[in-house]
């Protein structure tokens, strides 16, 4: 459409050139419809659609006789009719186009008599608001182009309310901030974006949170997981270290502050537990991470390697609920392609995300291959198998959300200072991600992503019809020998148990925990060829975790048995019984006093293969105290270098140099 111009011979010769060009290209359905959506309506409204939402709040194809005849009648003179003002000379123009409606029997008498009796337009509707944020970045990225979002108008409704009815709960307790997002995978679209909740300017309402970085908490771990299984590095069930860790002077915590002493890789996934994501990076590499996230599209994620350290795996990076979303998006899309197609990857699957119709051909050219770039069939089947079978903390407002006949494998997230909650979901159909907390970053204790984030995403998920699981993706899997107890490829010595893991997972470590041991005839203490006949030895098999991860296991497992002792007339082979959990050897211990100036003391574990062994403490040459069952002491020193010593009653002993200053 052209701008307005002088009204000059030359200028409607011009418009002639024109019309003579769009009456050979297009239909008169064309014609009309690009009229339609141009045509100016009074005031700032441009297009049928717009004047109709802003003078009768419905769709075009809603309205009745009288109200399309006063939109037909409008683009007349805009400028001079207009809703609100001049109501006679408005509804005599429609009247009288109603007329000729009738003279040319379009409509009957009835209708007409009906369509004249109704009154015309006094005041403006608002326009619906369905999704404000992805109107903003529409604009910025196509200007005034016309387009057509993927946008499912009952899903935005129902994720509109959803995120509303939430946002009135959650700021009752200072989380002002609420987007949310859902990613189509079998069209790579978006079917729903609320950049915000419907909040006040105060709390930065026009914030766009969907593109904002944000502190990532833990969603980054099932990246980890995947791509250690997808290296060969893990297999599902493969015992991973849960105990007291410090790193570089960082003291790793759980977030429940206690330890399992060893659990299975996927059991650290579904419990989100830090110590063992921190070790298991730092097994595998921050820097492979680092690259991995690259190719996952997390753009925030860009400050090098060496920046974030082993802190990225617990939040010390950030990314986007876009990004993130996206990342989820792709191993979808990967595992369901595999299955569907002929066990084949697909190169551009990064590429094919969009929220305007038509723009997802960079997925339509499927670059097909038979190798993997960026995770295999397999690893991210498991992934999202761990994912799907989040252990049900009691006591948690959110489970009367959760429904256990549907299938949804997702994460949460809680940054550092409870600054951001996320929550993560996937459906055979469907992404959805969940961002809550405040724009300005101010933190509440209260939330958490299971406490705010996750209750957002059920209560979509359950209105969501129930679908068949991903398929298993056989072609990148194999059956294999398991060590029922540690996980790890099976060995002679190992209750074997048949799994499914990742085809690469065959080149993984066999077990490492068992062992056999010669017992006496009673099976109760361990003997030897120097005290015993080897027709009275019986060889068992056994269990055995070093003293740390055994003393913390146990107390979840009170199945695990423990190497009998050696019999009296036995002289055992060296080794360590006892071993020092904390402080770590070396360690230079600050003293510091509490409010009432006394100096605070530092606490020292030992785990003990035998528990109830009684263990004596020294300071230097000095005794101090002696523990049984649980080996702890509480103790402070002058300051300069010390050595701990611990003995136990059978004369076994473990030292410890460190420094107070």
């Amino acid at each position: 459409m052209r701008e307005k111009k002088d009204r000059k011979y030359y200028e409607k010769f011009i418009e002639l050139i024109w019309a003579t060009r769009l009456e050979l290209r297009l239909s008169k359905e064309e014609i009309l419809e690009l009229y339609a959506s141009h045509a100016p309506y009074g005031g700032n409204v441009i297009g049928l659609d717009m004047a109709s939402w802003r003078y009768f709040g419905r769709k075009p194809h809603e309205l009745s006789w009288a109200e399309s005849a006063t939109l037909a009648v409008l683009p007349n003179a805009p400028g001079l009719i207009y809703p609100g003002k001049r109501e006679s000379q408005l509804r005599e123009k429609r009247d009288a186009l109603l007329l000729k409606l009738k003279q040319e029997n379009i409509i009957d008498d009835m209708d007409y008599e009906l369509a004249i009796s109704e009154s015309v337009p006094i005041r403006d509707f608002r326009v619906p608001q369905l999704a404000p944020h992805l109107l903003n970045r529409a604009n910025k990225q196509y200007g005034t182009q016309k387009i057509r979002t993927t946008i499912d108008y009952q899903m935005q409704e129902t994720v509109n309310r959803i995120v509303q009815n939430h946002h009135h709960i959650l700021k009752q307790n200072g989380i002002n901030n609420l987007a949310m997002l859902v990613l189509d995978i079998e069209n790579q679209s978006v079917s729903s974006y609320v950049g915000n909740a419907p909040t006040t300017r105060e709390h930065q309402k026009d914030v766009d949170i969907i593109t904002a970085p944000r502190s990532t908490g833990s969603v980054l771990k099932p990246f980890l997981y995947a791509t250690m299984l997808d290296n060969g590095e893990l297999l599902p069930q493969s015992l991973v270290k849960d105990i007291p860790t410090v790193i570089n002077g960082y003291n790793t915590q759980n977030f429940d502050k206690n330890y399992s002493g060893a659990v299975p890789a996927s059991q650290a996934l579904s419990r989100s537990l830090n110590v063992p994501a921190v070790r298991m990076l730092r097994d595998h590499g921050v820097t492979r991470f680092y690259d991995k996230l690259q190719d996952l599209g997390q753009s925030h994620i860009n400050r090098g390697a060496g920046t974030y350290g082993l802190s990225l795996i617990i939040g010390g990076g950030e990314s986007s609920l876009w990004d993130m979303s996206h990342a989820y998006l792709s191993m979808a899309t990967i595992l369901k392609d595999y299955t569907q197609t002929s066990s084949e990857y697909n190169h551009n699957v990064m590429d094919g995300l969009h929220y305007v119709e038509d723009d997802g051909n960079a997925f339509a050219k499927a670059d097909l291959k038979t190798t993997p770039n960026i995770y295999g069939a397999g690893s991210i089947y498991h992934t999202f198998e761990a994912m799907k079978n989040v252990n049900r903390p009691e006591g948690e407002e959110i489970w009367h959300f959760f429904n256990p006949n549907h299938n949804m494998a997702w994460k949460t997230g809680t940054s550092y200072g409870n600054r951001d909650a996320w929550a993560i979901g996937v459906t055979p159909r469907y992404v959805i991600g969940v961002w809550t907390g405040n724009a300005d970053g101010e933190g509440r204790a209260e939330m958490t992503g299971i406490k705010s984030a996750a209750p957002v995403l059920f209560d979509l998920f359950n209105r969501l019809p129930q679908e068949e699981w991903f398929a298993p993706p056989y072609d990148d899997m194999i059956e294999i020998d398991i060590c029922k107890n540690s996980g790890y490829l099976a060995t002679p010595e190992c209750e074997i148990e048949k799994q499914w893991i990742p085809a690469v997972g065959e080149r993984y470590d066999s077990c490492p925990y068992h062992k056999l041991v010669q017992l006496d005839a009673t099976q109760s203490y361990q003997v030897n060829a120097d005290c015993e006949t080897v027709s009275q030895m019986v060889t068992k098999s056994y269990f055995n975790l070093p003293p740390v991860m055994a003393w913390y296991y146990r107390r979840t497992h009170p199945d695990y048995e423990p190497l009998p002792p050696y019999r009296a007339d036995c002289e055992s082979p060296v080794e360590n019984v006892m071993t020092f959990i904390r402080p770590n050897a070396g360690t230079t211990i600050t003293l510091t006093k509490n409010i009432e100036g006394k100096t605070n003391e530092t606490v020292f574990e030992l785990a003990h293969k035998i528990p109830n062994t009684t263990v004596y403490w020294y300071l230097d040459e000095d005794y101090i105290t002696s523990t049984k069952d649980f080996h702890e002491i509480a103790l402070s020193a002058a300051q300069g270098k010390h050595i701990i010593t611990a003995v136990d009653e059978d004369g076994n002993d473990v030292k410890m140099s460190l420094r107070f200053k």
